[in-house]
């Protein structure tokens, strides 16, 4: 592997061109017309335009990408994380011609990718799923037929994709076709799949995702667990690890369930294994496996010391894992705060525009992954993420409140910020004593501006 093709934009695009300079790699930039003044495009060694700005005459289109791929000499491709990075068919099309897709193979994506499958996998492994339906559905009558059984209420997901897209609640019977529409609708629309998958809804969870990486050797391991429960629609707003809610035995064996799972499939790569867990019964629950980089990635990072963008190059090269043989254990604590131009005193509206003022914090203890600087305009085509917020300290009380000065100390004006919601956030007593769960945001947190 000599160039890598970095198919995405924002942060995570820098963040792979960064790891590509660090092992000496050649990296090709791609952008779309409101992309052309972003840092991605003077970071890497070459940018090429792709098309307009609406993604999917852009970055979603197969076809150019690997048309520039093929021109541009590279011999790899980055997907990061949303965009094509779990599209089966991209995959196979990389491999077929002769572009290594740096993530796992197309055979892993597909069977994760349908929840269904992911499910039955799951099952066979002796992984714990939450009782739900074994088969998607397309039609309302017939996924209604299937509903008792699995018994009120009911969460639908969309058999392909992720992020909130495609999930609805159902609490009874008469509320179950309407919601069925307008999940299939939405799943339809963002990932081309309108099939839902029906699933029992368990209500205070928390929701814990374990990191996994596995080679071509067959070695898979994992890197301990983010505590992904500070959510708004599905969308995770706050990130942690470890958990503060489990207890080593738990931790040892909800690791140990990702890993199971992983190595069935022969998974290569960077992996997440996505569980809900019972608080109160202290029961674990498999949902779906991304099987891409993460978004909240760099808590793994600073709790391990690793870099998994640069192990993900590495591994796609051939190479074995660099990680040592004995289990990882975290150095600390680390939260991840999600920094997005977002109005929350008016619904969280996207807020697009320049910005005037960018100062972010430098601290110790404060990473700050972003691509945003003074004078950026923020397009409105895209996720409205301007940048990630890491802190890490030697315990969990100890980065909360680096966590709050860091957001005191940062600097932005021109466009709205999540930073006043997440600074009031942090402050709550839910959140101090680690009593929250995944709608507690929607259901409990009242924010007044």
């Amino acid at each position: 592997m000599k160039s890598v093709l970095v198919a995405n934009r924002g942060e995570i695009a820098l963040r792979i061109i960064r790891a590509c300079r660090k092992l000496g790699l050649r990296s090709v930039a791609v952008y779309s017309d409101a992309d052309e003044n972003a840092a991605h495009i003077w970071a890497a060694d070459r940018a090429v335009r792709i098309g307009p700005a609406p993604a999917a005459k852009s970055y979603l289109d197969t076809k150019i990408i690997l048309e520039v791929a093929k021109a541009t000499g590279c011999d790899a491709l980055h997907p990061g994380y949303g965009f094509l990075s779990e599209r089966a068919a991209f995959a196979a099309a990389c491999a077929a011609e002769g572009v290594t897709f740096i993530g796992p193979s197309a055979e892993a994506i597909s069977m994760m990718g349908d929840k269904a499958e992911a499910r039955r996998t799951a099952m066979q492994c002796g992984v714990p799923v939450v009782p739900g339906s074994e088969e998607a559905f397309t039609d309302a009558e017939m996924a209604a037929k299937a509903a008792p059984d699995i018994g009120f209420p009911i969460l639908l997901k969309a058999k392909a994709g992720g992020g909130g897209r495609g999930m609805r609640i159902a609490p009874d019977m008469a509320s179950f076709r309407a919601a069925f529409v307008q999940a299939t609708s939405e799943a339809e629309a963002a990932f081309g799949d309108g099939g839902i998958y029906l699933e029992r809804f368990i209500g205070r969870v928390r929701h814990i995702e374990v990191q996994v990486f596995g080679d071509h050797a067959g070695r898979v391991v994992h890197l301990l667990e983010r505590d992904c429960s500070v959510q708004r629609r599905h969308q995770k707003l706050v990130e942690e690890g470890p958990s503060p809610v489990l207890d080593e035995a738990v931790r040892t064996a909800i690791c140990a369930a990702a890993v199971k799972l992983a190595s069935s499939i022969n998974y290569v790569g960077a992996g997440t294994v996505e569980f809900i867990f019972d608080v109160e019964s202290r029961g674990f629950y498999f949902i779906e496996m991304n099987t891409r980089i993460q978004v909240e990635h760099p808590v793994t990072e600073m709790l391990t010391g690793t870099d998994l963008v640069a192990e993900q190059l590495l591994v796609a090269a051939g190479q074995g894992l660099s990680f040592p043989d004995a289990p990882f254990q975290a150095d600390g604590h680390a939260i991840e705060l999600r920094i997005n131009a977002e109005d929350p005193a008016r619904g969280f509206m996207p807020s697009p525009g320049v910005i005037t003022q960018w100062l972010p914090t430098e601290m110790p203890g404060v990473r700050f992954d972003s691509h945003v600087y003074r004078g950026y305009e923020m397009p409105p085509y895209y996720d409205s993420l301007l940048g990630k917020l890491i802190v890490h300290a030697p315990d969990r009380v100890q980065c909360v409140a680096r966590a709050l000065d860091a957001l005191d100390c940062f600097k932005v004006s021109g466009i709205s910020t999540t930073i006043p919601f997440l600074r009031r956030l942090l402050t709550t007593a839910d959140f101090t004593d680690s009593a929250i769960h995944t709608r507690w945001v929607e259901t409990e947190f009242n924010y007044v501006g």
